[in-house]
């Protein structure tokens, strides 16, 4: 009597249902399996990416010029000294300390003029630029009770440019300060590989050195000004920090889609190629017009702007994005399966839920596969197609009837380009997929309803 039970319950649309259930749960397994893999391949590519533009050059953050002037700073110290008479004799000492005084430009004007270019690794694409840099500006004159206060060691000044990849300099650099044309010296390292490291403007690596050794003289009968002109390569992103007092920088360069980066919005123009302008004043950022070598560390980087070359298909996310309406497929395409068994009263076998279940995962590893060969687009169509093609072959052998395999194929036609148009559609890409969501329930709600579960039951126990 249980036997007979048991076999009845096992027959059931209850018994079905939960089965169901279980198989869905079951690939989740391996839909995990496709969402790291794409993780795996995203991150190999971006390995491949940082290889490439390591040799070329990195994303270059621009910084400076900087006056640096060093200077004594006469101070007194008592010292207490014991006598022969064991009592302690007090004695003032005069003590001179280094320091150097660092100086902002009073004015700072930068134009860059960007060459982008794509270079491919492979199967893997970067973006590289070639840039010119045209510098100008000028340091405020010292007032004589800036002189009177500091006792300048006018022969050891310098000016530093800072640079995050020094590998970037492709040709002389042209610096003019004054009528009077500077040698340019690599050394010093402003920016450490912490984005969030402070800057700091002595014993770095990445920044070029000016010396100025007639400063005095330069200070006193001639202009501050200067003028620097130079070739620089990177990649991806070109950065600069708001160093003067006023800022003006233009950026233009033939890219379709630049993204504009860090804490100032630009004046744009974007078409085949795309120009902007920013124009920053003293007060908008924390940065200090001058500071001694003891506060020398700032968080300049915190004011940082700029344009970065973006890719404006990247196929790797939407792959990840595509990965997360996997369990809706198979949700959605087994639900058709299971009212065309619970209307028609036809035997689906578990095992052929389980096989299209893995055909519609098997989707995803095509779509990532092909995506890496051509553009997403034409991947997407290709994986679609012949996800499709192969379900509607399997599902017509299990049907057995022209009309119930058109609905499933129709059904999966509808829901891969739905999935394709909430990809390209980002900004409202949630309410599109709510709302078509919501619609396919009411679908399934709809058609639920002719479907009594508990009468199906009740002839399956009669049958037996």
């Amino acid at each position: 009597m249980e036997t007979t039970k048991a076999k009845k319950f096992t027959q059931s649309l209850t018994f079905k249902g939960f089965i169901i259930a279980v198989l869905i749960l079951l690939l989740l397994i391996p839909q995990a399996m496709i969402s790291d893999l794409i993780h795996e391949r995203k991150y190999r590519s971006q390995e491949t990416i940082d290889k490439i533009n390591e040799k070329w050059s990195n994303a270059q953050i621009v910084c400076g010029p900087i006056l640096s002037i060093p200077y004594q700073l006469k101070t007194t110290v008592t010292e207490y000294i014991e006598t022969k008479d064991n009592k302690n004799e007090k004695r003032e000492k005069v003590v001179y300390e280094s320091h150097t005084l660092n100086i902002t430009p009073e004015q700072l004007e930068i134009k860059a003029h960007l060459i982008p270019e794509e270079k491919y690794y492979g199967i893997y694409k970067t973006i590289l630029y070639k840039s010119s840099l045209n510098i100008t500006g000028k340091f405020k004159r010292f007032s004589n009770e800036d002189t009177t206060k500091y006792n300048f060691e006018w022969d050891k000044a310098y000016i530093t440019l800072g640079l995050s990849d020094l590998k970037g300099v492709s040709d002389n650099v042209d610096f003019k300060f004054g009528n009077h044309t500077l040698e340019v010296e690599a050394g010093g390292n402003i920016f450490k590989t912490d984005v969030n490291d402070y800057y700091s403007s002595k014993y770095n690596e990445n920044q070029l050195i000016m010396a100025v050794s007639e400063l005095k003289m330069l200070h006193e009968n001639e202009s501050m000004s200067f003028q620097c002109n130079m070739s620089l390569n990177g990649s991806e992103s070109i950065s600069f920090i708001p160093i003067g007092k006023i800022t003006q920088v233009n950026v233009e360069g033939a890219w379709k889609t630049p993204s504009f980066i860090g804490n100032f919005s630009p004046d744009s123009k974007i078409g085949e190629s795309f120009s902007a302008s920013w124009n920053i004043m003293h007060f908008n950022r924390n940065i200090p017009e001058t500071w001694s070598d003891k506060i020398s560390n700032r968080p300049f980087y915190d004011s940082y702007f700029g344009v970065n070359l973006i890719n404006a298909v990247d196929h790797y996310q939407q792959n990840e994005r595509s990965s997360k309406y996997a369990i809706m497929f198979i949700l959605l395409t087994f639900v058709v399966f299971f009212f065309v068994e619970a209307l028609t009263k036809r035997k689906i076998h578990p095992l052929q839920y389980l096989l299209v279940g893995l055909a519609l995962i098997l989707f995803y590893s095509l779509l990532l596969s092909i995506s890496e060969q051509l553009n997403f687009a034409m991947a997407y169509i290709i994986a679609s197609i012949a996800t499709i093609g192969l379900i509607t072959a399997y599902t017509h052998s299990i049907f057995k009837n022209k009309s119930q395999t058109v609905i499933l194929s129709s059904l999966l036609c509808g829901l891969y380009v739905f999935l394709f148009v909430i990809l390209q559609l980002e900004d409202i890409a949630l309410l599109i997929g709510s709302v078509g969501l919501f619609i396919i329930l009411g679908v399934i709600m709809f058609v639920s309803r002719k479907i009594n579960f508990y009468k199906q039951d009740e002839d399956v126990s009669t049958n037996n």
